[in-house]
């Protein structure tokens, strides 16, 4: 029996919940999963978890094992990658993920910039909207807008960005301008998944924070999809400021309720902690952060 191979089995269906879900992460045959479990649990003399038809529950003993193995098996990654000079050099791959526009906009411009300095790192960028797990989708870096909960991340703070309301001058010019955020009570107004509770908007805070719910003539599900609308015409939309800059610039949107916007959100990097940091996430975290500070003031 191959024990790592074994445990690495163990400590991803805990994760996935489910033997199947397990399977399909590793692309192993589910029977394959089962017996590798099967197997451990033999050698050891012990029920390290319990299966049902939906979901896999650790045992007691189960549970404080699995902790055991993702911590060996987490040194014996960091190990390899000293051995192969990830810790030596700067090089190998990168796995980074960040928000859709966010990454167009402002991450792949440092990242081209910083390819070109690092021959030998290679770079996957993985654009997505919803907070990716670093563990289990196997990412270096992350940047995430908005607050950290806490956790055993390492973040390092690089700017924040406003959350700002906006419509086109041709919808102004045809509904009027509000100037309380009450005033958006009489006006179509395009939601987003991109932003929390999409269909009712906050604005100041504290004590002096006001709740709006709007009418959503018109729910999308990016942020560019609510940029093209109000452009449009359809409506108002609320963003955040560096997904509307170009359409601000070109004057293709306006403005509105400045005054009344919430607090910033920050803009973060986070990486796992641990005793070494391979030279290729440092390179890149030396490189990238006084640039982005520079992008979001």
């Amino acid at each position: 029996m191959d024990r790592l191979e074994s445990m690495s089995m163990l400590v991803a269906v805990a994760d996935a919940g489910s033997l199947s879900a397990a399977g399909r992460r590793l692309a192993v045959p589910l029977t394959t999963v089962s017996r590798k479990i099967s197997d451990l649990e033999a050698h050891l003399g012990m029920q390290l978890i319990q299966r049902s038809s939906r979901r896999v529950v650790p045992t007691e003993a189960g549970a404080a094992y699995i902790e055991t193995c993702r911590r060996i098996l987490e040194e014996i990654g960091e190990a390899e990658r000293a051995a192969s000079g990830e810790y030596s050099s700067p090089r190998g791959e990168l796995v980074i993920t960040a928000p859709i526009v966010f990454g167009r906009l402002h991450l792949l411009p440092i990242i081209c910039d910083f390819l070109k300095a690092y021959p030998e790192i290679d770079i996957h960028l993985v654009q997505s909207d919803r907070n990716v797990s670093l563990m289990d989708e196997h990412i270096d870096l992350a940047l995430r807008i908005g607050a950290l909960p806490d956790s055993s991340l390492i973040a390092t703070r690089v700017g924040e960005v406003r959350r700002v309301v906006c419509a086109s001058p041709a919808y102004f010019a045809a509904r009027g301008t509000p100037k309380r955020p009450e005033d958006l009570a009489g006006h179509d107004c395009i939601t987003s998944d991109v932003l929390d509770s999409p269909n009712v908007w906050r604005f100041g805070t504290g004590r002096a924070e006001i709740a709006v719910t709007v009418h959503p003539r018109m729910s999308v599900t990016t942020a560019e999809a609510a940029i093209d609308a109000a452009v449009a015409g359809i409506g108002i939309a609320r963003l955040l400021s560096y997904q509307v800059a170009r359409a601000l610039i070109e004057g293709a949107l306006t403005l509105v309720l400045e005054e009344f916007e919430p607090s910033r959100r920050p803009v973060s990097l986070l990486h796992a902690s641990g005793k070494l940091v391979p030279l290729k996430l440092r390179a890149f975290l030396d490189f990238a952060t006084p640039r982005l500070r520079a992008r979001l003031p």
